[in-house]
């Protein structure tokens, strides 16, 4: 047996189409989680701030559920279990002419309740992070609670949510992988059929890894930029990436 350095290259510079579609599938599943994550997880992390109790258990229960059960089995559950159970079944539908597959409705699902379970403990981290007295002079000023979180609490939790919140993104990629037990064409599942089909299994799936490498690397890239922009804002003198890697 011998590493085929010739197919790497190819597959690593040239990758086909059906690599392309599984590396943008990857992308698209990854982004639109990660957004509808971070609305989730702002939900329930100002559940669990409420004063209301019912709302502050509703919320630790689902924390405590979502972040105790593998991911891999809430998708099977999601997927299969409800369908079996028949209590639902994710259908095909056409979107603009665009057939979006029930798996990869599905995937959006169940990593969306996954990513909000960890993304509430870091915004609800955040949020507690910041000294009461800013609360209680806001409200001294005649701001309503919700005004104050949006334009006073929120706005200083930020900066402090940046760094634990980009590895969740990026956690969340590499979770993406996963996928393949519900059969959503995502990039691992494209390299599982094209090792099959060329039995170049370790090559192919080196060339995988690398891209995996890149998209965590860019990432990270953008969550230094977006850190250090924070930061400008606030005052504070930093250093991004790109800069240090042009001294």
């Amino acid at each position: 047996m011998h590493f085929d350095w010739a197919f790497f290259w190819q597959s690593l510079f040239h990758p086909s189409g059906a690599f392309l579609s599984g590396l943008g599938m990857t992308v698209a599943i990854s982004v639109v989680s990660m957004v509808l994550g971070l609305v989730l997880g702002l939900i329930v992390a100002l559940m669990r701030l409420s004063r209301n109790r019912a709302l502050r258990i509703i919320a630790s229960v689902y924390v405590w559920i979502l972040q105790g059960i593998p991911l891999l089995v809430v998708l099977v559950v999601i997927y299969l279990g409800l369908a079996a159970a028949n209590i639902y079944k994710f259908q095909d539908t056409s979107v603009m002419g665009v057939v979006l597959a029930g798996s990869v409705k599905a995937a959006v699902v169940g990593l969306t309740l996954n990513c909000g379970a960890y993304v509430s403990e870091i915004i609800r981290s955040a949020i507690s992070a910041v000294p009461e007295g800013q609360t209680e002079a806001s409200m001294a000023l005649g701001m309503t609670g919700f005004s104050s979180m949006r334009w006073i609490i929120l706005p200083q939790a930020v900066r402090t949510m940046i760094p634990p919140l980009g590895n969740q993104f990026n956690t969340l990629m590499k979770n993406t992988s996963l996928l393949s037990i519900i059969g959503v064409s995502e990039m691992f599942l494209v390299t599982q059929s094209i090792s099959s089909a060329t039995f170049k299994t370790f090559e192919i799936f080196l060339v995988t890894g690398v891209y995996y490498l890149l998209l965590t690397t860019v990432w990270t890239i953008l969550q230094n930029e977006i850190e250090c922009h924070l930061s400008r804002q606030l005052g504070i003198p930093v250093k991004s990436m790109l800069s240090k890697a042009q001294v």
